[in-house]
């Protein structure tokens, strides 16, 4: 049996497949099972005001930080990989506002997700970043974030509990709203 796929479809054949099966029906399981669960996955990301979970990373400088480490400063993780275009459109934004804050105790660390230490030395060598880069061999971050779609943005405030976090770009507004949740404020 030929299952014709729309582009609603085209994320998940089984919907295709459904509806072919049983066109009568109004609602698929699928879109059924994404409106019911949907908002509690959504609420389960969120650990903002929770203690943030005990991690270890080492840039590719040989710099090494840990929760004890940070302690007193407000840490900026930016979960990235080389061929996420809205990554490489934030790089700079991101590499801005380390060094506007940097004088307020801010660190920012851009945990690079998943790829060979090759292929993000390459990448960096055509787009230079002036933020410390970890690679995920030299860090337990990635997966203590839940790391799979790019960029994520984490902030550790100065009690060491997450103050905010972002799935996907941020833009300058949305970090500098994470800092000021984290009692780093701008001066303009």
């Amino acid at each position: 049996m030929q299952v014709p796929v729309n582009s609603a479809d085209h994320a998940t054949g089984t919907c295709a497949i459904f509806r072919a099966m049983h066109p009568r029906r109004l609602v698929s399981p699928c879109l059924m099972g994404i409106l019911l669960l949907g908002p509690l996955l959504a609420f389960a990301g969120d650990e903002t005001g929770r203690p943030a979970p005990r991690f270890r990373a080492k840039t590719t400088a040989g710099e090494q930080f840990n929760n004890e480490s940070i302690k007193g400063k407000v840490v900026l993780f930016e979960f990235w990989t080389t061929w996420c275009k809205y990554c490489e459109e934030e790089a700079s934004l991101v590499d801005d506002v380390a060094k506007e804050f940097s004088g307020k105790g801010l660190i920012v660390l851009a945990v690079d997700v998943l790829e060979p230490d090759q292929k993000v030395k390459k990448y960096l060598t055509e787009h230079p970043r002036t933020v410390p880069i970890v690679l995920t061999k030299d860090t337990n971050l990635a997966a203590m974030y839940n790391a799979q779609v790019y960029p994520i943005y984490v902030v550790i405030g100065r009690d060491g509990n997450i103050a905010g976090e972002q799935r996907g770009a941020a833009g300058g507004r949305g970090l500098r709203r994470m800092l000021r949740q984290a009692g780093i404020e701008s001066e303009e």
